[in-house]
């Protein structure tokens, strides 16, 4: 393995792809987050613990530019960390992944990478805009959220070995997994917090977070893929040249 240009193709793939995704957020998601706000803001005018002024509307502007701007650049961020992990592990996994094109083989590692370390939780603990619930219970949701991923992603990898080792029963380690996965959905605690914001605003924000998730997967899969055709990082110098 070529370390450094399995290192440029991994970084550059996440990087891309989180870039992407961070533009994307702000065109489709972030409309969704300033009503959610605006939704809040009209409640603390109402409860009297701000003013509706013009100062108010100017300090909250310059805040939300800013919160647009900053992600994009954390889209950056979290790709190169997501991509970073995605890349170790289609490096390890890639001989065993089936078909001959590198796209393809990508394409189908980050179908499972996105059900297990995003759908499946998404589906225990979907997304909510970041005024929905109780402030207080922060540490809680995102504790559980986290410790959830880690179970799937474990369990994910936990029996992929197992499949890898079966001959004829290779159907156990899904039937495994869905049994482990189920048993998780029930032992983890729900979402404390009740929903007041309209159900109408917080699916479409469910909705076309999920559609953005999945965008960011299925590009970071087909640029890493692409690089890795064309710079081949498994492929020693002295073979190349032979």
């Amino acid at each position: 393995m070529k370390t450094l240009s399995f290192l440029f193709i991994v970084v550059i793939a996440g990087l891309l792809a989180g870039l992407f995704h961070g533009i994307i957020n702000v065109a489709v998601v972030e409309p969704y987050l300033d009503r959610a706000i605006g939704i809040e803001n009209q409640r603390m005018f109402d409860e009297g613990q701000t003013q509706n002024t013009p100062q108010f509307w100017q300090q909250f502007s310059d805040y939300r530019t800013w919160q647009k701007e900053g992600s994009v650049v954390s889209g950056g961020i979290l790709g190169i960390a997501t991509g970073s992990l995605f890349g170790l592990v289609f490096a390890y996994s890639r001989h065993m992944l089936p078909g001959q094109n590198n796209v393809k083989k990508a394409l189908l590692l980050a179908t499972i990478m996105w059900a297990a370390l995003y759908f499946i939780p998404f589906l225990k603990y979907p997304a909510n805009p970041p005024t929905v619930g109780d402030p207080h219970t922060i540490v809680l949701r995102a504790t559980t959220y986290a410790l959830f991923v880690a179970l799937s992603g474990l369990g994910a990898f936990g029996f992929s070995r197992l499949y890898k080792k079966m001959q004829n029963k290779k159907f156990v380690a899904f039937l495994g997994y869905a049994v482990f996965i189920g048993a998780m959905f029930v032992i983890m605690p729900p979402n404390p917090d009740k929903i007041s914001t309209p159900m109408e605003l917080v699916n479409g924000f469910r909705a076309i977070s999920a559609i953005t998730m999945t965008a960011y997967w299925i590009v970071n899969a087909l640029i890493l893929g692409w690089l890795w055709n064309k710079v081949q990082p498994h492929v020693e110098n002295q073979e190349i040249q032979k």
